[in-house]
């Protein structure tokens, strides 16, 4: 694991401890900084939603869907450099850690079901 980015180091341990420790917080906020406190919130706020067709976080605005570690979110499209591990928005980190430790609200239904009623 020596050669692995700082992305794939905090994962491999997160996955291993399968929960949120004060040393794991500190490896993603030392690696993405503000948006990795904004991804932990919202995992400790339930706000990382599965549904049949997608996964969606709960933003302050709006809802994203995020699927393969790629967001619809703007700081995604215009920010971030999509070759560069370390930069990803706070929303496609909240998957990745919510994943990672089962804090994931599952959703038996498809999501263009219910975004048809919002």
């Amino acid at each position: 694991m020596s050669e692995a980015n700082p992305v794939e180091r905090w994962q491999a341990t997160l996955e291993e401890a399968g929960e949120l420790t004060p040393e794991i917080v500190g490896r993603i906020t030392d690696v993405h900084g503000d948006r990795g406190v904004r991804a932990i919130e919202a995992v400790g706020e339930n706000r990382v939603k599965s549904y049949r067709d997608f996964t969606i976080v709960v933003g302050y605005d709006d809802e994203y869907i995020v699927e393969d570690g790629g967001c619809t979110c703007k700081d995604s499209e215009y920010n971030l450099d999509a070759d560069d591990p370390t930069e990803r928005c706070w929303h496609s980190l909240a998957v990745a850690i919510a994943r990672r430790v089962g804090h994931v609200d599952y959703h038996d239904m498809w999501y263009s079901d219910v975004r048809e009623l919002l």
